[in-house]
């Protein structure tokens, strides 16, 4: 390739990357900017399914491969049917996400896709040069979605859980699944002194995601996942059933400042510049979230070190994971104490950062005593 500097570098075309290419593309603010997208990967499988809320008629609700009006949270204590109104949740498979972003904008001018391997980005504040396996390439504008834990893990002042999960696609011989719903969390499996639930997404009677997924601190073998998907398939009466696909994952949780590693040419996205939710894992629906802010950034010519996203609500997720990384074991009553005692309309629009100071009261004061003492301690340690 001849040409070396482009007004925009991304490294990486997964969500974050093709989220963002997609972003600007449709912007006419940038239509004369060119585009360089790093990938090694031939992205054409089902590397990933991405689950989220958000209203009806969103932008990929053409390629969902489900979507539910309703679900269920069930736990020990607690069982719930609800209505997901105003919302929809949704399940899209990433081989129809990254043909979609391909299609629509890989033959635009001043696009490029570039198949080859990024070895390294040096940051020279004013401009990035990336080295890849076929050239080295610069920009004023570099975003990097490659995830590098080490700053994260080389620290103590932020507690690291992570959302890790097994997942099985089976086809069950007989109907064993209520399709109209999605099962968000069901905490009746043994906890293990950690945080441990199913999450079954049903696509029809027959066919169903379940996943088998932590909130803690360490991973477990992968055959320890498994038997629990294959005990809790058990304990419905579900014995006879294909294993179409398995999926597996495992997404940091933390506060840690990924802003810090970014520089005035250099901005790192999705999970790699914390752009996942942090108490909950969710990244999907945070990037396009934080993407929207971004796009009028760019516009100002600022440099990308200035961009960020506080707020008081990355301060009541760490607060959370405070209290839960303390009191794992007990993650379930947490959940089950939100969920019982808050209109789940509520909780979606607080995990999507859109409620008011008494909608966050109204949570806060959901709790148990003994759940509102322990935050109140992280409060303190936080503060003082």
């Amino acid at each position: 390739m001849k040409q070396n500097y482009f007004d925009f570098i991304i490294c990486g075309a997964g969500a974050s990357g093709l989220l963002l290419l997609k972003a600007i593309r449709e912007d006419s603010f940038f239509n004369e900017k060119s585009i360089l997208i790093i990938e090694k990967e031939i992205k054409n499988v089902n590397d990933r399914t991405w689950s989220y809320w958000e209203s009806p008629n969103g932008s990929f609700d053409s390629i969902l491969s489900k979507k539910w009006s309703k679900a269920n949270f069930c736990s020990e204590d607690f069982d719930s049917d609800f209505d997901l109104n105003p919302y929809q949740y949704k399940m899209l498979r990433s081989a129809a996400f990254y043909q979609s972003i391909r299609n629509k904008y890989s033959k635009l001018k001043n696009t490029i896709f570039l198949h080859a391997e990024v070895k390294n980005i040096d940051s020279k504040n004013i401009v990035t040069e990336v080295i890849t396996s076929e050239g080295k390439f610069q920009s004023k504008k570099v975003f990097n979605s490659f995830f590098d834990p080490k700053p994260m893990i080389n620290q103590k002042k932020y507690p690291v859980l992570q959302q890790h999960f097994v997942g099985w696609f089976i086809k069950t011989k007989k109907p064993s699944f209520d399709s109209s719903k999605v099962f968000f969390m069901d905490f009746n499996i043994p906890q293990v002194q950690e945080t441990r639930f199913i999450y079954v997404l049903p696509i029809d009677k027959h066919n169903a995601l379940v996943e088998y997924t932590l909130f803690s601190e360490n991973l477990l073998h992968f055959d320890d996942y498994e038997t629990g998907i294959k005990a809790y398939l058990d304990s419905k009466g579900i014995t006879e059933y294909e294993i179409k696909e398995k999926e597996q994952g495992n997404i940091p949780m933390t506060c840690f400042p990924f802003e810090k590693l970014n520089c005035r040419s250099l901005l790192h996205i999705g999970t790699a510049g914390g752009w996942t939710k942090a108490s909950t894992g969710y990244t999907f629906m945070n990037t396009r979230r934080n993407i929207e802010r971004l796009i009028p950034f760019l516009k100002t010519g600022a440099g990308l070190n200035t961009f960020t996203i506080k707020n008081r609500f990355r301060f009541y997720d760490l607060l959370f994971l405070d209290v839960l990384n303390r009191y794992n074991a007990r993650g379930s009553k947490l959940f089950t104490r939100m969920f019982e005692k808050n209109p789940p309309v509520r909780i979606f629009r607080f995990l999507d950062e859109k409620t008011n100071f008494i909608e966050e009261f109204k949570i806060m004061a959901s709790f148990s005593l003994t759940q509102k003492i322990w935050f109140l301690k992280a409060l303190f340690k936080r503060i003082f």
